[in-house]
């Protein structure tokens, strides 16, 4: 099932853990609808601007599958509003910089990225469940501590 242009449904909830492990990880209805929102307000623009295919390192988990690999109960991953990736060639903070520059977000977080390694880490977005988005912005630079993005 396509969920945009250049995304599908298999795309986003693939997953090795799943697999391995038996889990079930089909989304509903509801969170198909939130896929392809984030599809459409994030993933999309980022494919079209810097035109190099890639496919999301992590998209739709399903709880079960979201406690096996020790996430938090309430992650935006179970609800199809989230997702991690990486552009192939380029460098993983340019790319979040773009998105917070030219996207509707609610959340962006440039994960264990480290200065002078590009494709270190990689950029974790979601889109708002409800409301209006809260354009939240951070760099995760040592698994635990928080900076601007930017820096």
């Amino acid at each position: 099932m396509k969920l945009s242009e250049h995304f599908s449904l298999s795309e986003l909830t693939k997953s090795s853990t799943a697999t391995r492990k038996g889990i079930d990880n089909t989304p509903s209805e509801a969170e198909i609808e939130s896929l392809i929102m984030l599809c459409n307000e994030i993933l999309e623009p980022v494919r079209v601007h810097y035109g190099v295919p890639f496919v999301p390192n992590s998209g739709f988990r399903c709880l079960e599958l979201n406690r096996e690999i020790n996430s938090r109960d309430n992650s935006q991953h179970v609800t199809g509003n989230a997702v991690d990736f990486e552009v192939p060639g380029i460098d993983n903070k340019d790319v979040a910089i773009w998105v917070m520059e030219n996207c509707t977000f609610d959340q962006l977080i440039l994960e264990f990225y480290k200065e002078g390694e590009p494709t270190s880490g990689w950029v974790h977005c979601s889109i708002p469940a409800e409301g209006a988005p809260c354009r939240s912005t951070a760099r995760m630079f040592d698994g635990k501590s928080w900076r601007d993005i930017r820096h």
